[in-house]
């Protein structure tokens, strides 16, 4: 199947999705993945290369937990926001929170950044990537929003190599992810999730949409197995204004 540059399911439905699985993300991002997700995301915070008092974006935060291990590197003289457009999984994020200093939740659209150029020392995204309608544009503005030397860092699932094992993993995840949503009562949801990978580019053609952006020294670790993928790429040092990344 040939690489898509976007998702082609309606924001508003994607939306409507995420609204519905808020209540039972979490739960049910720890069954399918066996608890590996949280050590996915250590992993992420440190390719991000933040430090206390930094500042730092997460892009699709979904309940906040890569805000949350943002948050826990800037510490409370640090500023980490999370932006999601899917408002019950900011009421997940904000109820988990408890007004925690210097973690913040916005409700916003990825391919349309409210924030200045420049803004952050760090953006990141986990697992949101392939559900954004212009993958090129959602690296673009997090991009934008970093300063110079400033890391943009996103976390996706991805197709393991090589062909034949991606096909049986991805056979399998057809069928896992909607018997498990039944469980919870929400197949129709987590029926999407496998057919999010149909035509989702893989890390090598990701790595070269963040070059074409502007992003430097791009480099992809495959995670368990080849089923994730963390990529990381660097904003050019001395950009200023709305110049290439």
């Amino acid at each position: 199947m040939k690489s898509r540059g976007g998702n082609f399911v309606p924001e508003s439905r994607v939306t409507e999705m995420f609204d519905a699985i808020a209540p039972v993300y979490d739960r049910m991002n720890t069954l399918m993945t066996a608890g590996l997700d949280d050590g996915w995301r250590r992993k992420a915070v440190k390719a991000a290369a933040i430090a206390l008092g930094s500042s730092a974006l997460d892009v699709a935060c979904g309940t906040g937990k890569l805000t949350f291990a943002l948050a826990d590197v800037a510490g409370p003289s640090g500023r980490v926001v999370g932006l999601d457009l899917a408002p019950a999984m900011l009421v997940e994020a904000r109820r988990m929170s408890g007004g925690r200093q210097g973690v913040t939740f916005e409700l916003g659209n990825a391919l349309a950044l409210p924030f200045p150029d420049g803004t952050f020392d760090a953006a990141t995204i986990a697992f949101g990537m392939r559900n954004l309608a212009s993958f090129e544009d959602g690296f673009a503005e997090m991009a934008r929003v970093v300063r110079g030397g400033g890391r943009v860092v996103c976390l996706e699932l991805s197709k393991p190599r090589p062909r034949w094992f991606g096909r049986i993993y991805i056979g399998v995840f057809r069928v896992f992810a909607p018997a498990l949503g039944t469980l919870f009562r929400r197949r129709s949801a987590y029926a999407y999730l496998p057919h999010s990978l149909d035509g989702f580019p893989d890390p090598g053609e990701i790595a070269a949409t963040m070059r074409r952006v502007g992003l430097r020294d791009v480099k992809v670790r495959r995670l368990a197995f080849g089923t994730v993928a963390l990529h990381v790429g660097t904003v050019r040092p001395g950009r200023t204004g709305s110049e290439p990344a």
